[in-house]
């Protein structure tokens, strides 16, 4: 891998995060005023708004972040392949591999997320609007399992069987989907 090819993956790779945590914002509803909020809305609002003429939500799925998020990637892989002086372009596995990827990144966010609610009750010393917002969009993933296994003696292991639940169905993925390791 060369420089240019990690700075246009790893651009890509952030914007898509912030695209699809947009997404997730909306999707929990969120605290839209916290200013976490804020940054998330402030750094994807002039594509999507644009985008919303087009593509209007459906219920409380914002179609244009997802439709977005579609594009970050298509247009990360069109820009990387373009660069590979091997490679072929097949619009079709680059469909492919575009989904299975904001899919893939979906899931790298979900374990970001809990890691750093994780890692911030241990550390909170008081409000910290970050918090507010990790408790809101992880509590979904978090009460069934609560449900299931309440916290013990203050010990709340949600958040570890999640994680293994999550690691679980990466490497099942992994197994029957033959580029998902590489993406």
């Amino acid at each position: 891998m060369n420089a240019l090819h990690f700075l246009i993956d790893t651009v890509f790779g952030l914007y898509l995060m912030i695209v699809l945590l947009r997404f997730w914002l909306q999707l929990a509803r969120a605290d839209f005023y916290n200013p976490f909020s804020q940054f998330v809305i402030k750094a994807t609002q002039p594509i999507i708004a644009p985008m919303r003429r087009v593509l209007p939500s459906m219920g409380s799925i914002d179609t244009a972040s997802i439709v977005l998020a579609l594009l970050v990637v298509f247009i990360k892989y069109s820009i990387l392949t373009a660069m590979t002086p091997a490679a072929l372009f097949d619009p079709l596995m680059l469909g492919v591999l575009t989904v299975v990827s904001v899919l893939k990144e979906a899931g790298v966010l979900l374990f970001w997320v809990l890691i750093l609610r994780a890692l911030l009750s241990w550390f909170n010393q008081g409000h910290n609007p970050i918090v507010m917002v990790m408790d809101q969009l992880t509590e979904p993933f978090l009460a069934p399992v609560r449900r299931i296994l309440p916290p013990m003696g203050g010990l709340d292991l949600s958040v570890m069987l999640v994680l293994i639940a999550m690691n679980f169905l990466n490497i099942l993925l992994a197994q029957y989907i033959p580029f998902w390791a590489q993406v």
